[in-house]
């Protein structure tokens, strides 16, 4: 029981890190791309998490480095991919579909096709 409960905690720890360092990666790469973006603090703190998450994940598959969220090469990590799910989020909801993507998506799937010509 003792061993499960040990496991259970480092989990825990491990969680709550990445939670609380994707939390502060999504402020500052919110503050490094200026602009109005869609979403309030769930989403801040959704972009941070899954961008740290991305950034981790790549590195490991590139380099098969293995990193740690609190250090430096950690932070310049998750900073890149929480950018880069920054954009992508920005580029979904913003002018590339009027109305946001998720509209776009129901008007394809109702089979209406909305063409938008921007001079």
């Amino acid at each position: 029981m003792d061993v499960i409960s040990a496991t259970l905690a480092e989990w825990m720890n491990q969680l709550m890190i990445w939670v609380g360092f994707g939390a502060v990666v999504g402020l500052l790469s919110k503050a490094a791309l200026p602009g109005k973006d869609p979403g309030g603090t769930f989403a801040t703190i959704f972009i941070g998490v899954v961008g740290s998450v991305i950034g981790a994940a790549t590195l490991f598959f590139f380099s098969g480095q293995r990193v740690e969220p609190i250090s430096i090469v950690g932070f310049l990590v998750a900073l890149a991919g929480s950018a880069l799910l920054l954009l992508t989020y920005r580029l979904l909801h913003g002018k590339a579909f009027p109305g946001g993507f998720r509209n776009a998506w129901r008007a394809r799937r109702a089979g209406r096709r909305r063409i938008v010509v921007e001079e």
